[in-house]
């Protein structure tokens, strides 16, 4: 039995990456998104570029949204032109978003309702293992749903994890991601900002920092763009906004104390609110008063 044919909606950095990884393992891929011209881009390489969700769920089995926020998954489901109303019966719809769990059991439920499987299926790993098929996959759904997307999740990712046999367990175990990520980065820029303040030569610190016990993924990842002075947008400061937000939003519930979520959190709301919302997320770097970064003059003091 071949693969299924499969759609992708929404091809920013890590969905134009899982795309590629699909076709080049054979899967005949639909694609749209909402940026005028880039469906197109993707299919000059193979593939087919549609206009709107609902084109792409018609014509595949298995469809694959990977955009920003609950909000535009909603959009892509339930919107003008939704996938929802276009999916065929028994095909199943894997969503990628970072999103509150209990949103996506509520996803879960309405698509079940119109006979439709549904995978909670979050990322991570970044754009360059999206393009390698080597990024996490953290996943829970229905035995049923997973019999049908098991291929799919296999061919775009290195790893899928799979939690629970309903959804809402894999969207909380990565908001938990998101929780570590978004405190790592934070403790790399207070970090490497203290080192600037203190005259420290940056690429000995990083140097000293990425071979010792202090060291985290996220150091030394990150801090090599503020060592380059490049703040291009591979995941921006809002991103961090929105996902400790959930973060928090979810112990909220239960009255569980995260301070030092929190106090992330506000450093992504300052550095958003200074001007970097859009920026990489290490421009949180950029709250520290009076520093000289590397390729740039002093913070304000």
């Amino acid at each position: 039995m071949g693969n299924p044919d499969t759609g992708l909606i929404g091809l920013g950095a890590m969905g134009a990456g899982i795309a590629a990884t699909l076709r080049s393992r054979g899967h005949a891929m639909h694609v749209c998104d909402a940026r005028p011209g880039a469906a197109a881009r993707f299919a000059e390489g193979g593939g087919v570029a549609l206009d709107t969700p609902a084109q792409v769920a018609a014509a595949c089995d298995v469809v694959v949204s990977v955009v920003v926020n609950a909000e535009q998954t909603e959009a892509v489901l339930f919107g003008p032109d939704g996938a929802a109303a276009a999916m065929k019966p028994g095909s199943v719809f894997v969503m990628c978003s970072t999103v509150d769990p209990n949103v996506s059991i509520a996803f879960e439920e309405r698509l079940l309702a119109a006979g439709i499987h549904y995978v909670d299926a979050p990322i991570s790993g970044g754009a360059a293992k999206a393009a390698s098929g080597q990024m996490t996959v953290m996943s829970s759904a229905r035995p049923e749903a997973y019999a049908r997307a098991d291929a799919v999740l296999d061919a775009m990712a290195g790893k899928v994890y799979r939690l629970g046999d309903r959804a809402g367990a894999g969207s909380k175990v990565k908001i938990i991601n998101q929780l570590l990520a978004g405190v790592h980065i934070a403790a790399a820029a207070e970090a490497m900002a203290l080192g600037l303040r203190e005259g420290v030569a940056p690429e000995a610190l990083y140097e000293v920092i990425t071979h010792s016990a202090g060291n985290s993924w996220m150091f030394e990842n990150r801090m090599a763009h503020v060592l380059a002075g490049d703040y291009t947008p591979l995941s921006a400061v809002d991103i961090f906004v929105k996902d400790l937000g959930l973060v928090l939003d979810t112990a909220r519930a239960t009255k569980f104390p995260l301070p030092l979520a929190s106090t992330a959190h506000q450093m992504f709301m300052q550095a958003s609110s200074a001007g970097f919302a859009k920026e990489d997320d290490s421009a949180v770097i950029k709250i520290f008063p009076g520093i000289r970064l590397p390729g740039a003059g002093p913070t304000e003091s």
